[in-house]
């Protein structure tokens, strides 16, 4: 009898002891006493079925649950990575990007054979728009384990699709994102791998305006880069040499007109510098070459001006 009482009240225990279940089963089988809520199905595919009811119903963390049950049970199998892609799925619809990415990636790194796998691109491709376009998480005050999300997922989406439909429009949009931050000397070698990984692809041509956009900029920073200058010009004339009739070659033309301008405001200045140095000679030297050169620019203007303040 008090064999009986003991027992019963042990079970009375781990029933308080544990108030997120509300019941424990015994099973002869074991000789254990066993949680529903962490017991797996007898196969991979009812399990899977079980995770998939709770998530079409919407009853995303049961799902998420059911599926990390799965994979933990059973990772070999088939449904095992149909488990790990809706758990991306799940954190998409929960709107939890980065996590979802992911999850996705898993899909590709532990089953590369999964025919989900350019689905998972074009997927990984879109939260990296989402993330260049500024969308941010739905929770407050949550940080992102990294700085610049589409960067790393643009990377993935190049290595995952070598040279699929997606590869050279995300290499592109990499040298771009990379762009955009000032970034300049990597997002010319993102451009330029546009050009010698993907050669007949719709995006060699832009590629190339970029990269003289990119030297451009160099030349207008605050450390001025003469020589970043030139090879800018020289890259937008190859432009509009190659295509004259483009729509970018009319860019290259606009971008050409703003170089020999800051030429041109780079030679008054150095000789400005010499004029007030009372190197005459050489303030001269520059003067000259500004309008000789640069005749419709304003600065030549102020090169005549400062050469009649000099001959008087």
């Amino acid at each position: 009898m008090k064999r009986v009482i003991l027992v019963m009240a042990g079970i009375f225990l781990i029933i308080a002891a544990s108030p997120a279940y509300p019941y424990w089963i015994w099973t002869p089988k074991t000789g254990k006493w066993l949680n529903p809520k962490t017991m797996v199905k007898p196969s991979p595919k009812e399990q899977f079925y079980f995770a998939l009811e709770f998530y079409e119903l919407k009853k995303y963390d049961d799902a998420k649950r059911e599926f990390k049950k799965l994979l933990k049970a059973y990772p070999k199998s088939f449904e095992a990575s149909e488990s790990q892609y809706y758990l991306g799925v799940i954190e998409e619809a929960k709107d939890n990007l980065y996590e979802a990415f992911q999850a996705y990636q898993l899909v590709i790194d532990k089953y590369p054979f999964s025919e989900r796998v350019q689905e998972i691109i074009e997927r990984e491709y879109k939260i990296s728009e989402s993330f260049i376009a500024g969308q941010k998480r739905k929770a407050l005050g949550v940080a992102l384990p990294v700085e610049n999300p589409a960067i790393e997922i643009l990377t993935k989406v190049v290595e995952n699709s070598t040279y699929g439909p997606l590869a050279a429009k995300a290499q592109y949009k990499l040298g771009l994102l990379l762009k955009g931050l000032m970034r300049y000397y990597e997002a010319e070698e993102a451009f330029n791998k546009v050009i010698s990984s993907y050669p007949d692809s719709e995006w060699v041509e832009a590629a190339k305006f970029q990269i003289a956009e990119c030297r451009a900029a160099l030349s207008r920073g605050p450390a001025y880069d003469q020589g970043a200058m030139q090879e800018a010009k020289q890259k937008f004339e190859e432009i509009i040499k190659e295509n004259p009739e483009a729509a970018l070659s009319a860019e290259a033309e606009k971008n050409i007109k703003k170089l020999k301008e800051k030429e041109a405001e780079g030679n008054y200045n150095i000789g400005l510098f010499y004029e007030k140095q009372k190197q005459y000679g050489a303030a001269r030297v520059y003067y000259n070459d500004t309008i000789d050169n640069y005749p419709d620019s304003p600065w030549a203007a102020k090169c005549l001006q400062r050469l009649e303040e000099l001959d008087k």
